[in-house]
């Protein structure tokens, strides 16, 4: 059977929490429950890192504006991750070059890492705190059911996975939208109060530079 669907959907779960994915598909491996894990990632070492870092992340994550810091900082991390951890999993299946797969989970954890990060700058712009919470707790349980689930069921997970990366890029399109036409009304209503204090004249924008010297 192709290793595909399994490539696209660890390549998903990488750009929301790659190293979630490496600990899963590590400790997946280590206890036999699959034999597509390669054992570069059954490693102690590797597991035990994936561990640390996972729970950086967890803690990163729930602190608004921390976990846009964190996501800027994975722009690069979880794109490779998806990309080594797809490539990996090619070359234990051996149904698909390795360059093809790294290109595939590289690609859909570029995309899925943007949506996470767009979404959270949106979610930032609330003052409470636990909206962060309460998103943070389901990408990790999404990654962790979705990873498991395509252990045994890949094709099916991968389908779950390409409808919610879907829905993701459109829900960052409506926030960014929306985010847009508050910051317009916002300096608009800036504007107008501005205008209608004692004194007030309306502001004079300079023409542009047409690059021609006057003498």
């Amino acid at each position: 059977m192709s290793v595909l669907p399994l490539v696209f959907t660890s390549g998903w779960a990488s750009g929301i929490n790659a190293y979630a994915v490496v600990l899963l598909f590590g400790v997946f491996g280590a206890t036999g429950l699959t034999d597509e894990v390669p054992a570069s990632l059954q490693r102690t070492d590797v597991l035990v890192a994936a561990a640390v870092l996972f729970l950086c992340e967890a803690v990163a994550d729930k602190i608004p504006y921390v976990d846009s810091i964190w996501d800027s900082v994975h722009t690069v991390i979880r794109p490779i991750a998806g990309a080594v951890v797809g490539a990996l999993l090619a070359g234990q299946n051996g149904s698909l070059p390795e360059l093809a797969a790294g290109a595939v989970g590289g690609s859909t954890a570029l995309l899925s890492h943007f949506v996470k990060a767009g979404t959270r700058m949106a979610v930032n712009t609330s003052p409470e705190p636990f909206s962060n919470i309460a998103l943070s707790l389901a990408e990790d349980l999404g990654v962790a059911a979705i990873v498991t689930f395509a252990v045994f069921h890949p094709v099916a997970a991968a389908v779950i996975a390409a409808a919610l990366l879907l829905a993701g890029l459109a829900i960052v399109v409506f926030l960014a939208q929306q985010i847009r036409r508050f910051w317009r009304r916002r300096s608009q209503r800036r504007e107008e109060k501005r205008l209608r204090a004692p004194g007030a004249r309306p502001r004079v924008h300079a023409p542009p530079d047409d690059g021609s010297d006057h003498f």
